[in-house]
């Protein structure tokens, strides 16, 4: 392998450290990335059509992914991996309507120890935090987020992490967490349930998923598991 591009071991420590942080900047992007404009993106299969998500949110969706974990030498990214599809599933779970805590007041910011603390569903928040950020864009842009370049959706998404995109209906800090966290899921999860649609994630991190048995393996310390992964459905990658 060249000395001069060395990619894999930042990829995979961060992904093997549970995905902390998507790099969104500058310097994580290269300036090609910077300078590249918007493209409509791919990977998602052509004939899905989102089941909460209206036509300016899943295009906000595709691009926000993208930009999120783009794909790059080691392997592709989050859209071509179905991980929108992943999130717009997940909308209509339970997870989705927030059925998964106490939804009733009082609302507080306080330690996540203490649980969910928004007034907001999960679809919710996608839905006041993809209009506000979109109403924002066309303020400063004329453009929705999905139509501007590469550095503008980065820089936005890294206004949105610090909190600098505020709303009176929405923390921006919230919604980011939120679209991020999501997409870490989707990224890491079996694909039936929408994404990681080839196993290339778990292959990246030498996840073998849900083979049978590991029997050949159990006294064999310290050696690399040459397989490749298995999804719950039987998927492979090699």
């Amino acid at each position: 392998m060249s000395q001069q591009h060395n990619p894999t071991p930042p990829r995979r420590n961060f992904l093997k450290k549970t995905l902390a942080l998507i790099p969104l900047a500058a310097a994580s992007s290269g300036m090609m990335a910077l300078e590249a404009k918007a493209a409509p993106a791919a990977g998602v299969s052509a004939h899905y059509v989102p089941v909460y998500f209206n036509n300016d949110e899943w295009r906000f969706l595709l691009a926000a992914c993208d930009r999120l974990i783009p794909s790059d030498a080691n392997g592709p990214g989050a859209v071509d991996q179905d991980v929108p599809v992943f999130i717009d599933r997940q909308m209509e779970t339970p997870y989705g309507h927030g059925g998964l805590w106490y939804m009733h007041p009082p609302f507080v910011p306080s330690a996540p120890e203490l649980g969910y603390q928004s007034k907001l569903t999960p679809r919710e928040t996608y839905r006041t935090g993809i209009r506000e950020v979109n109403a924002h864009c066309r303020r400063q842009f004329q453009k929705a987020f999905a139509d501007l370049g590469h550095a503008e959706q980065e820089q936005l998404l890294t206004a949105l992490e610090h909190g600098q995109l505020d709303s009176d209906a929405l923390p921006g800090a919230l919604f980011f967490n939120q679209l991020l966290a999501n997409t870490k899921e989707g990224y890491l999860a079996d694909p039936v349930h929408g994404g990681n649609q080839t196993l290339a994630s778990w292959k990246l991190i030498g996840f073998p998923g849900a083979r049978a048995d590991y029997t050949d393996w159990v006294n064999r310390p310290n050696q690399p598991y040459p397989l490749g992964p298995v999804s719950i459905s039987s998927k492979r990658n090699a």
